[in-house]
């Protein structure tokens, strides 16, 4: 075993006390988990009573996160939106000018065009943006779950393995 006592468990994780566990710390430690003293790790995991709350907050930290985004990205994606508009408008309305010669008109209508294709690039570039995000978000949560099935599957496995283990590994002939 890699880890014998929980001062090196500790040491590793760079704490000087459990309460100092921070949410990336305990994904770290439940990697660790498998280089644990068995008993050592259950003893640290009994320390942990609260860790189904703790993990129920920090995916309601990031779904009110998420939805904060997403509310700021809309706000800000209509106000790109609406300003390409006002531009758009004002274009056309300078071509209605009669004195505008047709190099003239072709400029403007270029730039009728790029406002337009700029405006699908902003919005292209923010779902690509929410998506990447979303992407971190779902792994985030991934392996806060993960760390909650280390933590009682360890645990499990611990009490298996120290008395009450079934007989499931001999074969009835």
């Amino acid at each position: 075993m890699k880890y014998g006592d929980e001062a090196s468990i500790m040491r590793a994780l760079d704490i000087d006390s459990w309460r100092n566990l921070s949410k990336d710390k305990i994904v770290k430690f439940a990697a660790m988990m498998p280089d644990m003293d068995k008993e050592v790790a259950l003893k640290i995991i009994e320390q942990f009573p609260e860790f189904r709350l703790f993990a129920a907050d920090s995916v309601g930290a990031m779904e009110k996160a998420h939805s904060a985004t997403i509310s700021a990205n809309r706000d800000s994606q209509e106000n790109v939106h609406k300003a390409y508009q006002d531009i758009r408008l004002i274009l056309a309305g300078e071509l209605k000018d009669e004195n505008l010669t047709w190099e003239q008109k072709q400029h403007i209508y270029g730039l009728l065009m790029e406002t337009g294709e700029k405006d699908n690039e902003t919005h292209v570039g923010t779902q690509r943006s929410l998506g990447s995000w979303l992407k971190n978000v779902g792994t985030v949560v991934g392996l806060s779950v993960l760390a909650g099935v280390v933590f009682v599957g360890g645990r499990m496995l611990l009490e298996t393995r120290d008395g009450t283990e079934s007989n499931t590994d001999t074969v009835d002939t």
